[in-house]
């Protein structure tokens, strides 16, 4: 099962190793992080996914709540969460033809295209994991050249909770 959790720390140097040692330490595997300052210079909040079964997802909660650094730990209901990742491929044009095409994959999954070269074409694209997948499978026939990906930002909706 795919969780995400976020997490408000005090905003100190090591708070990300110490963390991220507390999967590694339980056999765990982080999917993706994504890390900030939040309003409060004082406070970072860490967004991390993962997935596991219940027993594993709600022990990790236990032990993130359980560390000094850590103020909040909330596990998010994906339906009741704003979740988006940011991520850009370079793919690879191989004919005229194929830059008209990527543009329209793009565009069909509210992509912007960016660095339009004679060889190569970027892509920016903010969705869901799984829409971003879903673009990187329709776009590997061209050539995927390189990726690179951000982790999930996520915040629980207002009356959610």
């Amino acid at each position: 099962m795919w969780a995400i959790l976020s997490i408000l720390v005090e905003n100190k140097p090591g708070i990300l190793f110490k963390v991220t040692h507390l999967f590694r330490a339980r056999d765990f595997n982080i999917d993706s992080i994504s890390v900030g300052v939040t309003e409060n210079p004082e406070y970072s909040k860490m967004t991390i996914t993962t997935v596991g079964d219940e027993k594993q997802i709600d022990q990790i909660v236990k032990q993130l709540d359980k560390m000094i650094d850590t103020v909040k730990v909330e596990r998010l209901d994906e339906h009741k969460t704003v979740y988006r990742e940011l991520s850009i491929f370079k793919i690879k044009l191989s004919n005229a033809n194929d830059s008209m095409e990527i543009n329209k994959l793009a565009n069909a999954y509210g992509g912007k295209v960016h660095d339009v070269k004679k060889d190569s074409i970027m892509v920016e694209l903010t969705a869901t994991p799984d829409q971003i997948k879903a673009f990187e499978e329709l776009a590997k026939p061209f050539g995927i050249l390189d990726v690179a990906r951000t982790g999930v930002a996520a915040l629980q909706r207002s009356g959610a909770e």
